[in-house]
């Protein structure tokens, strides 16, 4: 007798579930199914699971293909049950390919391709359907979000654009992309919502697209460069009860909710300053995006983080604002500041391309100081420290992966309950900062 084993959250199930149990049925004679608890999934940086355990057995148990199913609860039990149930074959997605080859030391390890274009099938017990995504743009942050995804539930990628087909077909061919294409409208005609992950200057026009298309959308930062495109398209969502969102990965992390919380909370007094940095070293190369002549530089790159603290604790009305900055030889700005004046409070925001600095968080109160060290915008952890040292506190949150998960979660619950109130990242806070972006850009001119 053959036994197979596999493992998943079989969370909405959907054809891809079907397909894997019925594949691992065919392997041999015995199937053991694996249906992780919410509870590790946690753990282990999976977002939003929908169905309850025991919704997620039945669904498994109702597909006929397990003879017997079993909970994983833990890290490093899949190497256990192999051992315990003496499982010759273990099985799971393509997504993961190469993840688990560490069990081909116990057992054989089979990946199968992944079902193309998922969709609802007579077996699913399910209220909502899967959210069908495209991806916009295939470059860095596109990879990363393909890689996030595998942990978001209710939502799988269908299609990729790029006005470049080669790019599109090679970045669909490496991530088992069913669809890809270099013309947008029938693009958007395989989709329910659209990720936007394409150059800055472009953001507008294929979120404008999309919503006329009826779509869904996230938008990487910074969501567009001009106040007037932010409120146009938050205005053309609302009336087509569309979602459109800003993608800022921090402002959906659960440390960085922690740090709010605190700050707000009147642990620190009164806030009457705010430091936020963020700067990395880019090389100044004629491919790099972060260098263009229009679009680029150290403002444009970094400062939807560096205002995003700002915007949350102080407001968007402020009462003075000016910056500074160094420029290259093409105008671009290597290193910028932003100077807040609220009533009794001051805010500084700095970001750097081509200077390097201390890249933290630093909130000054009446009773103390919250200080996040960087890298402040992967927020993992902070410190609430007084005149006291002894009193200090330490706060730590996980924050798995690239970050991207946070925001994704956010999207689907907000697409899928209206009335679901997205206070992470609002739209008065998005058009803030396009209304900031557009500010520095004149000036820089």
């Amino acid at each position: 007798m053959k036994t197979i084993i596999t493992y998943g959250t079989f969370d909405l199930f959907h054809e891809g579930h079907f397909n894997l149990l019925k594949r691992s049925k065919d392997l041999g004679d015995k199937l053991i199914v694996g249906v992780t608890t919410e509870q590790y999934d946690i753990q282990r940086g999976k977002m939003n699971v929908v169905d309850s355990l025991m919704r997620r057995i039945d669904n498994v148990r109702n597909s006929g293909f397990a003879d017997e199913i079993i909970i994983e609860e833990r890290e490093g039990q899949k190497i256990e049950d192999i051992q315990k149930h003496k499982a010759d074959i273990f099985t799971i997605g393509s997504d993961w390919t190469g993840k688990y080859d560490y069990l081909k030391d116990f057992c054989e390890v089979v990946y199968f391709p992944r079902t193309e274009n998922v969709s609802s099938t007579g077996i699913r017990t399910l209220r909502r359907e899967i959210i069908k995504l495209g991806v916009v743009g295939t470059g860095r942050i596109a990879g990363r979000t393909m890689e996030e995804l595998h942990f978001v539930s209710g939502i799988t990628v269908n299609a990729v654009f790029n006005p470049h087909v080669n790019s599109a077909k090679k970045f669909a061919k490496n991530r088992d992309v069913g669809i890809a294409s270099s013309n947008y409208e029938e693009f958007l005609n395989e989709i329910d919502a659209v990720y936007i992950a394409s150059p800055h200057e472009t953001h507008y026009d294929y979120s404008r697209r999309a919503l006329m298309a009826g779509k869904h959308v996230l938008c990487e930062k910074p969501f567009v460069l001009r106040e007037t495109e932010a409120k146009e398209l938050f205005d053309i969502a609302s009336k087509a009860n569309l979602v459109i969102m800003e993608a800022i990965k921090t402002a959906y992390a659960p440390g960085f909710l922690n740090l709010l919380a605190i700050a707000r909370g009147g642990r620190i007094g009164k806030i009457y300053d705010i430091e936020a940095a963020f700067t990395k070293l880019v090389p100044e190369t004629s491919t790099a995006r972060e260098y263009n002549a229009v679009y680029g530089g150290a403002f444009t790159e970094l400062a939807s983080y560096s205002l995003l603290p700002i915007v949350k604790l102080l407001g968007t009305n402020y009462n003075e604002l000016y910056f500074d900055c160094f420029k290259n030889e093409k105008g671009v700005d290597t290193y910028s500041k932003a100077y807040f004046k609220y009533d009794n409070v001051i805010a500084t925001a700095k970001m750097g391309i081509g200077v390097k600095s201390e890249g933290q968080l630093l909130i000054s109160g009446t009773s103390g100081y919250i200080l996040a060290k960087s890298p402040w915008w992967l927020m993992k952890n902070f410190e609430v420290c007084y005149e006291n040292p002894e009193n200090n506190e330490f706060f730590s949150t996980p924050f798995h992966g690239f970050g991207m998960r946070y925001e994704f979660a956010d999207f689907v619950q907000n697409i899928n309950e209206a009335s679901f109130k997205n206070f992470k990242l609002t739209k008065l806070d998005s058009i803030f900062m396009a209304q900031v972006m557009e500010k520095f850009l004149a000036q820089r001119k």
